[in-house]
């Protein structure tokens, strides 16, 4: 059973301290080091850490989900019957790969269950899988297989959203790309005010990239890509 989804930004270990600066101020957060300098978690004023940032050596980074359940094994056999394949096996955690090709790890329950509150209007509360045309439904049905959840549609055709239990701190989004690309994922934050928390984040250092209706595409100082949409951070 899956208990608790956790959003990993991972991002350029040269860049680490700046982008642990920026995503505590942008979600009101404290930073948590853990055991390894690698991992920083980010503790809300209220509710359980449901986001972390990630040191990464290779590449620019980007996102991976963390899902805690109450089987290990159980949950990862599950995922391999559905599709995915695994990477390591680290006993108390293992590491896999989605049908589109999204790295995503399976480790054990640690106990929380209270959903983060909003920060000054901002919430970090879904993660966008991004998929080529040709591999986007398998990801769906994968997705919805292992999670339980119900996929909903949304306003817009290419999108559809797996709609999580209450409580639940983390949703996931399936974007359906315009034309093939690998597999992606990037964080979304829903946003009271969108201009006005774009403005804040261009003052911490983030970057504009595009704006469309609904959403507004940003760069953080580390270089990884999210977005800002206008639904209720609550």
């Amino acid at each position: 059973m899956l208990t608790w989804v956790t959003a990993y930004l991972d991002r350029p270990e040269r860049a680490l301290d700046e982008a642990v600066a920026f995503w505590e101020s942008v979600t009101g957060a404290f930073a948590v080091p853990q055991r390894s300098p690698r991992f920083v978690g980010l503790r809300p004023v209220a509710g359980d850490v449901s986001v972390m940032v990630q040191g990464v050596q290779d590449g620019p980074g980007g996102v991976h989900l963390d899902l805690a359940v109450e089987n290990v094994p159980a949950f990862a056999a599950l995922a391999v019957r559905a599709g995915a394949a695994e990477v390591a096996d680290h006993g108390a955690w293992r590491v896999l790969r989605s049908p589109a090709g999204l790295t995503f790890c399976v480790d054990t329950a640690d106990g929380r269950h209270v959903r983060p509150a909003p920060a000054e209007g901002v919430l970090l509360d879904q993660v966008s899988l991004d998929i080529g045309p040709d591999a986007h439904d398998a990801e769906l049905a994968f997705w919805t297989a292992i999670t339980g959840w119900d996929p909903r549609p949304t306003s817009l055709p290419e999108l559809r959203r797996l709609h999580p239990p209450a409580g639940a701190p983390i949703q996931l989004l399936v974007q359906r790309c315009a034309t093939e690309r690998p597999a992606g994922a990037h964080p979304d934050l829903a946003c009271a005010d969108i201009p006005a928390v774009r403005a804040r984040h261009e003052a911490l250092g983030a970057a504009f990239v595009a704006e469309f209706p609904g959403w507004t595409v940003m760069r953080d100082p580390a270089g990884g890509v999210y977005c800002l949409t206008g639904r209720p951070p609550v």
